[in-house]
């Protein structure tokens, strides 16, 4: 029998809420109560990390065969993409729903399907269930921005979402948005088989990361067909012989032009799902980018705290499963915890060559002050790149010129991803250029490339 008094009601079911969940009750005894109106287990397993980079594993055997394999003596035949196939094994990945709500009430959590309203700062109401608890934890994620663009509405519009689930390749696809998920999808379909056009608002693809990192991965997309329209907005789509026409308009100004397309998908930023959670009857505080939450996930509300996308600091599900440990930890231990720290946080864009990068780029190193110096080591200056014929890729250091100390760490390389994890460590921990110069490392191997990057330091930046 369910009860409707618990220690912790957590809304949503996705990384942040179930690790919350069992760090309350397996350190703290908590009973837990768990509400998901949508998808149980969250964005990440269904429809995020783990069925997009399947589609990202299978484009890359495709485009291996093609390019490739001949060349090293497997004799095989032109690789072509069935779309339907390809999704039919993807969905063998993913748990059922079922599955997921089995498991949960197993680890003794109380799960509740439907959307969570607060009636109080203390109180949800689900369905005809309500709920009171002295801890919530409000982790509800985010969703796909819809960009105020004329006659969206008339579209069949795709995102990451629902690209997984078409199982006809567009002839024409055009992608709204270069940044993670407009980049990966955009060379998955290009390796597919369709022509891609991506467009963005700013003046390069991938705006968070470090700029000569990102020009280095466009240029590796476009060698391959794709085709980028930077500094620019779609401002109005409509029909056109069957198929549908984008309009294109320079951020700055100028002549407009009108690209042809087929599907469209939309990359260009979250959105909170927070509107449904009638946070005005517990006085949650928001801004535009979900709720504010301070650096342990307080809301502006006693009790209650916030964890993941809807906070909007961080959008990447190793950081809200990170923030819901703090916040439970501020729970029980309330001020005594740790607090966030995303300084040296590791991140990736899972394309082919992989861009990632951990600390500061180059521009935020001088923006704070920093005596900032630079190196950088090509990819195909690598024994282990003339396996793949690789001529896009680098290894950029980031070290301050006083102390020699790294401050950042950006690579674009295959596999660029399990790089950096491992170095953003280093980091953390202070190491200097020198050190990682003089360090030991594995030949042959795409991880040498950063040792290689800190001896040009020696040679250009002497101490």
């Amino acid at each position: 029998m369910k009860s409707n008094q618990y220690d912790l009601i957590a809304i949503g079911a996705g990384s942040a809420a179930r690790d919350a969940a069992t760090k309350a009750a397996n350190q703290y005894g908590a009973k837990v109560a768990l509400i998901e109106r949508e998808r149980w287990g969250g964005s990440c397993p269904n429809v995020a990390c783990t069925p997009t980079k399947a589609y990202l594993v299978a484009a890359h055997l495709a485009h291996d065969i093609n390019t490739l394999a001949n060349n090293r003596g497997i004799e095989v035949g032109s690789a072509t993409a069935n779309l339907a196939k390809v999704k039919a094994w993807k969905d063998t990945l993913l748990k059922p729903q079922s599955k997921w709500v089995e498991g949960l009430e197993a680890a003794g959590f109380d799960t509740y399907e439907g959307t969570a309203r607060f009636v109080g700062p203390h109180a949800v109401r689900v369905g005809d269930a309500e709920l009171t608890a002295d801890k919530i934890l409000i982790a509800t994620g985010s969703r796909s921005a819809v960009p105020p663009i004329e006659g969206i509405d008339e579209i069949d519009w795709l995102d990451h979402v629902s690209a997984l689930e078409i199982e006809v390749l567009p002839e024409r696809l055009l992608v709204c948005g270069a940044g993670a998920v407009g980049l990966e999808f955009g060379q998955a379909f290009a390796r597919f088989g369709s022509k891609v056009t991506i467009v963005d608002a700013m003046d390069e693809i991938a705006p968070h990361t470090d700029r000569h990192a990102a020009m280095e991965l466009r240029e590796a997309l476009t060698d391959e067909g794709i085709a980028f329209i930077l500094g620019s907005f779609v401002t109005k789509l409509a029909g056109r012989d069957g198929g549908h026409v984008a309009t294109i308009a320079p951020r700055e100004g100028g002549m407009e032009q009108e690209i042809e397309f087929d599907r469209i998908l939309l990359a260009s930023g979250r959105r909170p799902n927070t509107e449904e959670l009638n946070l005005e009857a517990a006085g949650v505080e928001t801004y535009s980018l979900g709720i504010v939450a301070d650096e342990r996930m307080r809301t502006s509300v006693p009790g209650i705290w916030a964890a993941g996308d809807v906070n909007g600091q961080e959008l990447f599900t190793p950081v809200a499963q990170y923030q819901a440990r703090i916040a439970v930890e501020d729970m029980y231990h309330p001020g005594e915890g740790p607090t966030a720290d995303y300084s040296i946080l590791p991140t990736a864009i899972f394309t082919d060559p992989e861009l990632s990068g951990a600390g500061l780029t180059q521009t935020a190193a001088e923006e704070q002050g920093f005596e900032a110096e630079t190196v950088i080591h090509p990819l195909k200056g690598l024994r282990r790149a003339s396996f793949i014929d690789a001529t896009h890729g680098l290894y950029k250091l980031v070290f301050d010129r006083t102390s020699r100390r790294v401050l950042g760490l950006h690579v674009v390389a295959p596999d660029a991803s399990d790089v950096v994890q491992g170095f953003a460590i280093a980091i953390r921990l202070g190491v200097t250029v020198d050190e990682l110069a003089n360090a030991h490392h594995t030949f042959p191997t795409f991880g040498e490339g950063v040792r290689a990057a800190a001896e040009h330091a020696l040679l250009t930046v002497p101490v």
